[in-house]
């Protein structure tokens, strides 16, 4: 699937995608904006929910999807009663955890995941340490180029836009205190990602 836009939200995909487990059921696409990603997870998954607490952003990404296999959902998932409780094989979440409290986002996408299940999460983080402002400084020739190569579309408008409120240390401990043995990697075009399986459930 060739992408209609770029941005560095975007550039990430491939990296969303690549995580998804071999004979995946069901994924979760949290704050799915116009359904880009989702849609290209329904190429991996047996079946796949968007959801976003934007109307706007979910009518639009009803409007481009075609798809059998996708379902959008107006909502939040920080609110239990959107979304079934431990019902998903596979939940991404692009830029999307610094719009609330890290805590509360990461104990909501862990509700959510089935046991066994994955979660893939691709965040942003605020400069904090010179070594911080050099890798910063590092992704602008790539941006640019990037940007030039792929068009100068960026994405649909009136997705929401917020700073994070933590740092890169910060985003990195923390991940790796509610998520034990997460793999945290943080990416030249100004984003982290995480990979954390949860752990199955113990048998009788």
């Amino acid at each position: 699937m060739s992408d209609p836009y770029w941005n560095h939200n975007v550039h990430y995909h491939p990296a969303v995608l690549a995580a998804v487990p071999d004979g995946c059921g069901t994924a979760l696409d949290i704050g799915c904006g116009d359904g880009l990603l989702a849609r290209k997870l329904a190429e991996k998954a047996g079946s796949v929910t968007g959801v976003d607490r934007s109307p706007r952003m979910i009518r639009h990404a009803r409007a481009e999807t075609t798809t059998r296999n996708v379902t959008f959902l107006e909502g939040d998932y920080l609110d239990d009663t959107t979304l079934a409780e431990g019902k998903y094989d596979f939940v991404s979440a692009v830029a999307v955890v610094h719009h609330a409290p890290f805590e509360n986002a990461i104990d909501s996408l862990v509700r959510l995941l089935a046991p066994g299940g994955r979660l893939v999460i691709v965040g942003m983080a605020y400069n904090r340490t010179a070594l911080d402002w050099v890798i910063s400084g590092c992704g602008v020739p790539a941006s640019l180029l990037n940007a030039r190569l792929r068009g100068g579309k960026r994405g649909p408008s009136g997705m929401p836009v917020e700073d994070s409120t933590m740092s890169w240390g910060e985003a990195r401990r923390a991940a790796r205190r509610l998520l034990p043995g997460c793999r945290f990697r943080r990416r030249l075009l100004w984003r982290y990602i995480v990979v954390w399986d949860k752990p199955k459930e113990d048998g009788p």
